[in-house]
């Protein structure tokens, strides 16, 4: 398999130990609860009837074999880590480093234009002004007045344009590399089950194996 196909297999494992995690997770599945109904006491003649609590999941009389699974696939997980530590180990580029430098540059560029948009502007505010004057008494009097407010940008938009279209060319060059290194990369691990077969199908295998 290739690298994404690697990836794509970590999160089929991943998913698969939620799962399994969610059965061994939930007590009514790892306890078993039974309940006598004392009758007799009631009515000597009577008999005791015992029932017992359903237990949630189909695997609750698994629940060994659950756990199992659990420790192989966390197993699976650590040589298709290895597998792909070792893949990366010769590529000419540190995957995850300019993975994160790539979003750094596409944050900062969506920054830049944003600032691009910006313009100058000018506008008049009825009433936004005050002042004071003496009035014809000798009082100093409050009055309002129209304003002009003027907004004007404080930097260099032709370079902001240019870092901008700069930072986009970067983040898309490397983008097309590490798009390159996913398919091209090979991962030497094969996965023990098909990629598309369901949760029970895969458990329900692993437990016959088991109990084989």
């Amino acid at each position: 398999m290739n690298l994404k196909d690697a990836f794509r297999t970590q999160n089929k494992l991943q998913a698969l130990m939620d799962e399994a995690g969610d059965i061994l997770q939930d007590r009514c599945n790892t306890l078993k609860v039974t309940t006598t109904h004392l009758r007799s006491k009631v009515m000597p003649e009577a008999q005791d009837v015992v029932t017992e609590d359903a237990a949630p999941s189909e695997y609750a009389e698994h629940i060994n074999q659950v756990a199992a699974f659990l420790m192989a696939m966390l197993a699976e997980r650590e040589k298709l880590s290895a597998a792909i530590c070792a893949a990366k180990a010769k590529l000419p580029l540190d995957m995850d480093s300019e993975a994160g430098l790539n979003r750094a540059r596409q944050e900062l560029a969506g920054i830049f234009r944003q600032m691009t948009v910006l313009r100058n502007s000018e506008v008049v505010l009825p009433n936004g002004g005050s002042g004071y004057r003496f009035n014809g008494e000798g009082n100093q009097v409050s009055y309002r007045c129209d304003a002009k407010r003027v907004t004007t940008i404080n930097f260099d938009r032709n370079k902001v344009r240019g870092m901008a279209t700069e930072l986009g060319r970067k983040a898309d060059e490397v983008s097309a590399r590490l798009d390159q290194c996913l398919v091209n990369t090979a991962v030497d691990y094969t996965l023990p089950f098909e990629m598309n077969d369901s949760f029970d199908t895969i458990l329900s295998d692993f437990i016959q194996r088991q109990t084989s």
